[in-house]
């Protein structure tokens, strides 16, 4: 073998590990047998294009999840599920999905997009306490399933939600259990308790009722957002604070409802993920396996 041959052999073998990484993830269906509860559910899912370009899906019938996985110089064990809104309607897929995930995957930290059932669609039969509920514990019981194959710590896997989707995530960390024993099922036997939660102007705040066994929590919201928001997330901050439950809070000022995480957001409010991060580290989520 000539010099030059070896070479680009050894630059091809130095790159395939970043080309898996950059490769665009696949979807894994939480129940890839059908999900309790859509049983003779059809219809392929819907996707528009909103007036800004974001992609808005609905019609979700096989709840999923997208990883998006750090490379292995950067993976810091933690691993978060983020869970996009739109009134259990739709979910705005980019800019409360997949722009997170990517951010969250650059800075070490695994993340799953979850596309979970919308219970407020025309016609829909699902509900949020029910099956939305119920595709977040699946998610979090599959991702702590395979946590030694995606480099996760299992004590490192928490939820995010935006809007609807923060309804989602608050209550997977007020309902949660130790998993099932006694099935079959590997990815059942897994607890559904998330190690931690942040919940992003999240829809029907008032609902949070924190415990002494809450997860730390990190709220975030815009001043100009609804009084049920704004003024709620204040209210809940002080709950957990009163139970001694670790817990901060950002609320930006000149900012609304549904900032997510968007290119051309140069508001303070566009840098409420490195907030994030820097709480993830000061909570010890961070630190290196």
């Amino acid at each position: 073998m000539n010099t030059t041959s070896l070479l680009l052999k050894m630059c091809a073998a130095m790159l395939f590990p970043v080309a898996i990484f950059a490769a665009e993830p696949k979807e894994i269906l939480l129940w890839p047998d059908g999900a309790p509860g859509s049983e003779g559910k059809a219809g392929d899912e819907k996707v528009r294009i909103a007036d800004g370009g974001d992609h808005v899906v609905s019609n979700i019938h096989k709840p999923s999840i997208t990883p998006y996985l750090p490379s292995p110089d950067k993976a810091t064990g933690c691993a978060v599920i983020v869970a996009p809104g739109g009134g259990h309607r739709e979910l705005w897929i980019d800019h409360e999905g997949y722009n997170v995930a990517r951010w969250l995957s650059e800075h070490g930290v695994a993340a799953f997009v979850l596309k979970y059932r919308l219970a407020r669609e025309t016609n829909s039969t699902y509900t949020v306490d029910g099956h939305a509920l119920a595709d977040m514990q699946r998610a979090l019981r599959l991702v702590r399933s395979r946590a030694r194959d995606w480099g996760i710590q299992t004590n490192r896997i928490g939820v995010m939600g935006f809007s609807a989707g923060g309804e989602v995530a608050f209550l997977s960390a007020m309902r949660f259990d130790n998993g099932a024993a006694d099935t079959t099922d590997a990815v059942e036997r897994q607890s559904s308790r998330p190690d931690f939660q942040a919940l992003i102007y999240p829809g029907s705040s008032r609902r949070i009722e924190p415990a002494t066994n809450s997860p730390p929590v990190f709220l975030a919201c815009g001043y100009n957002d609804r009084p049920d928001i704004s003024e709620g997330l204040a209210g809940v901050y002080l709950k957990f604070k009163q139970l001694k439950a670790p817990a901060e809070l950002h609320i930006y000022a000149g900012s609304g409802h549904g900032f997510g995480l968007r290119a051309n957001n140069t508001q303070p409010s566009g840098k409420w993920i490195e907030r994030f991060n820097e709480w993830l580290a000061d909570s010890g989520f961070l630190k290196q396996p």
